[in-house]
């Protein structure tokens, strides 16, 4: 392991994550709020780190041609951390959060865009504080490593082990020859839609700053809100279908977004992957929606308009709540828990499982049971007519037995702190909630609660889930293995 080439782009992340704080202090400056002065101390904090790590890790740019996988994978995993521990500053400093735990919890969750919150008052916050923690969101939701590659050209170097290591999905796959430039291709998608959301949030009646901090919530598909009862708030059906459009659109891969802006829209819209996605939230919204009928939750527009929104909110790991779903009936309510897990698309900025795992392990059933039936046939697994590698099938399997190992092994974590509110069910959803990057989940961790109440350790187990599920669950694995250390 090359140390120094770690510590000195942890340096370069600390850099830009404590120069982003600029932006919320603009809106500290103008409304006058004393939290300015928590910003610019939290500033001067996160630049003396990057200083230190700098000075202590002074490298060659040919050191950066050796960055390898081992290198590759603790950058991403303590990229992750050092932004949140700096992150998480101004809550602290300016009193907002008292405890550096709940402060820390809620940047982590900001970050790998999960939106579970600490907050029991969202509202109570300055402006300033609430930028940044959507900034958070909107920051985390390409990815730290992808937005460093995208704006400092030196890391194009060894950059592709970088991108690798961070990217979503089973296959990153880059969209121009050059990963320099497939940063800067994919933040410009992402700055489009962020654009176009906003414009049509502010036409829906929101002023600039509400409509800014949902498009950065949306689009990472993060879900914090500046408002206590989320989307709720606005009591707007218009808003609802806009933000449901948008978080479908940040869970679809960003690759095939690329493919759409650049006249390619029929291969984009053949993806099987994309198909697969679509159907999956179209099936969902239809049986909610006939179960919130039969409970006579509402009318068929509201009901469609409550089931739509919920659905995609979920399954793209958005978050967001317009209703408390806690009151449906248990069917929908479990179909929401399967949703979580799933998660949205591979190059998405959804967490979860991811749609085309699930899609190639059923085509492999599938191949199984027909091999059973045709012993001496050949049968292959395909995605878009593309033969699925055996290391591919074996990473996939991989991937899904650590996900449940994960699962099983947090659950019972947090339930050994013997917490009167963490029974089976609340603790087994905060952690698929976590893992999977949504927000809130069931029982004492639903819609209309908040994980303020959770013991300390049970917001660090908490915590841990969430960056390990941002990143894929390999990546911080990895650094468990004594070699990975090794030279």
């Amino acid at each position: 392991m090359k140390t120094r080439v770690v510590l000195h782009v942890l340096s370069m992340v600390s850099l830009i994550v404590s120069l982003f704080m600029v932006f919320p202090m603009i809106w500290s400056w103008m409304d006058g709020s004393p939290d300015l002065t928590a910003f610019i101390l939290a500033l001067g904090s996160g630049l003396l780190i990057s200083g230190m790590l700098f000075l202590f890790s002074r490298v060659r740019r040919r050191d950066y041609e050796e960055l390898g996988l081992r290198e590759a994978f603790a950058v991403v995993t303590f990229s992750w951390v050092i932004a949140s521990a700096v992150g998480a500053l101004p809550y602290v400093l300016s009193g907002f959060v008292p405890s550096y735990t709940d402060a820390f919890f809620e940047t982590v969750s900001g970050f790998t865009t999960t939106g579970a919150s600490i907050l029991t008052d969202v509202e109570s916050g300055s402006r300033g504080l609430l930028f940044w923690r959507a900034l958070t969101h909107w920051l985390g939701g390409m990815g730290i490593i992808v937005l460093s590659l995208a704006i400092l050209p030196f890391l194009g170097v060894g950059g592709m082990e970088l991108y690798k290591a961070e990217a979503p999905g089973p296959a990153p796959e880059k969209v121009t020859p050059r990963v320099q430039q497939t940063a800067v291709f994919l933040w410009g998608i992402y700055l489009l839609l962020t654009v176009l959301e906003t414009v049509l949030l502010m036409f829906g009646g929101m002023d600039l700053f509400d409509a800014l901090a949902h498009s950065f919530a949306t689009i990472a598909t993060g879900g914090f809100s500046t408002k206590n009862s989320s989307i709720a708030f606005f009591e707007s059906p218009y808003i609802e279908w806009v933000i449901t459009l948008f978080m479908f659109l940040s869970g679809v891969n960003f690759s095939l977004h690329f493919l759409a802006l650049t006249g390619r829209l029929r291969g984009a819209l053949e993806d099987e992957e994309l198909r697969c996605y679509t159907w999956v939230v179209l099936a969902a919204t239809a049986l909610i929606a006939v179960f919130l009928i039969l409970h006579k939750v509402g009318g068929f527009g509201y009901v469609l308009r409550q089931a739509a929104f919920h659905v995609v909110s979920i399954i793209t790991t958005t978050g967001f709540v317009a209703s408390n779903y806690e009151l449906w009936p248990t069917v929908t309510k479990f179909t929401l828990l399967l949703l979580t897990a799933l998660g949205a698309c591979a190059g998405s900025t959804g967490g979860g499982i991811k749609v085309v795992r699930v899609l190639v392990m059923g085509r492999q059933i599938r191949a199984e049971v027909v091999g059973l039936l045709h012993p001496s046939a050949v049968i292959h697994t395909r995605v878009n007519g593309k033969v699925v590698s055996m290391r591919a099938l074996s990473s996939i399997m991989a991937f899904f037995m650590l996900y449940i190992a994960t699962m099983v092994c947090a659950t019972l974590a947090a339930m050994a702190f013997d917490h009167p509110r963490l029974d089976v069910l609340t603790a087994l959803s905060g952690v698929i909630t976590s893992l999977s990057n949504v927000g809130p989940g069931l029982g004492s961790l639903g819609p209309v609660e908040n994980f303020s109440w959770l013991p300390a350790g049970v917001k660090w187990i908490f915590s841990f889930c969430m960056l390990a599920g941002r990143l894929e669950l390999f990546a911080v694995l990895l650094l468990f293995f004594p070699s990975t250390w090794g030279r």
